[in-house]
């Protein structure tokens, strides 16, 4: 077992300063627009997340009307706006679907919080491109995974790109910040976590031989992998078995894949018996 860390340094504030970079509006520091039917009403529906303006296209557009069904209250007037308004103000690569909200990055939630919620973790080295981590978060909430750490300075900030992605899941798995992304496996191991690196050169990832276990998958970035000392970190080094012509996938995809494989030995009975019959 690896000694107790000391002297943490501090972690300083997350502030954007935009929407997003590809294309996506300026907002005030500490908040970003965030657009799109889905992210707009996991972010109205989330009491962690404090909101200033709400523009629609329609008085009672989808967002809205998926926010209410909760009976969460929205707590923001809707603006009512042409769909050219947020053309202009999202830029012309923005699929906005006629809304477009302001709101506040969310607070950081801290691991061993987050450790407090049921499921597998995924950790991501150094992994930076915003729609991956968003198609990632959109996994982890499919598959029921307690939280998503990345390296603080090498991880995208909030954005409307990055909460478009994950279709709402933004809202729904903390993404935990940390400084030092070894040290942070370090506490995952400390926390009853079995830290197992997704990479080649392992044993084939075998979600049975889990059972008991609580697992933490560490993800590198495409081309590069896990680095050195990430990689000497993890309890154990594991690919996905891929019998066809490629050798690697898209970091987003490996981590829907690894996931799926942690999650489905608790799959229902019932469900495997309808998953196994063939289509007629």
């Amino acid at each position: 077992m690896r000694q107790p860390r000391h002297g943490r340094p501090a972690r300083r504030p997350r502030v954007s300063s935009a929407g997003g970079r590809e294309g996506a509006p300026s907002a005030p520091a500490g908040t970003c627009w965030l657009f799109g039917t889905h992210a707009v009403a996991a972010a109205l529906n989330n009491p962690r997340r404090v909101y200033e303006r709400l523009l629609v296209t329609e008085e009672n557009h989808p967002a809205l009307e998926e926010a209410t069904r909760s009976g969460r209250a929205v707590r923001v007037a809707p603006e009512l706006v042409q769909r050219q308004r947020l053309d202009d103000l999202l830029g012309p690569d923005a699929v906005h679907q006629g809304v477009a909200l302001l709101a506040r990055v969310l607070p950081p939630m801290p691991l061993d919080e987050a450790l407090e919620r049921p499921g597998p973790v995924l950790v991501l080295d150094q992994v930076t491109d915003p729609r991956n981590i968003g198609a990632i978060l959109r996994s982890a909430a499919a598959f029921g995974a307690a939280c998503l750490v990345v390296q603080d300075r090498n991880a995208p900030e909030e954005t409307a790109v990055l909460a478009k992605a994950a279709s709402g899941a933004l809202e729904t798995v903390p993404m935990v910040r940390e400084v030092n992304l070894s040290r942070a496996i370090e506490q995952l191991q400390k926390s009853g976590c079995w830290t197992v690196g997704l990479d080649a050169g392992g044993t084939t990832l075998d979600g049975a031989s889990f059972d008991g276990r609580r697992v933490a998958l560490v993800l590198g970035a495409e081309g590069k992998g896990l680095r050195r000392l990430t990689r000497e970190s993890c309890d154990e080094i594991a690919g996905l078995y891929m019998p066809g012509e490629m050798e690697s996938l898209n970091v987003s995809v490996a981590a829907a894949v690894g996931l799926y494989e942690l999650v489905r030995r608790g799959m229902p009975s019932a469900y495997q018996k309808a998953a196994a019959k063939k289509p007629t």
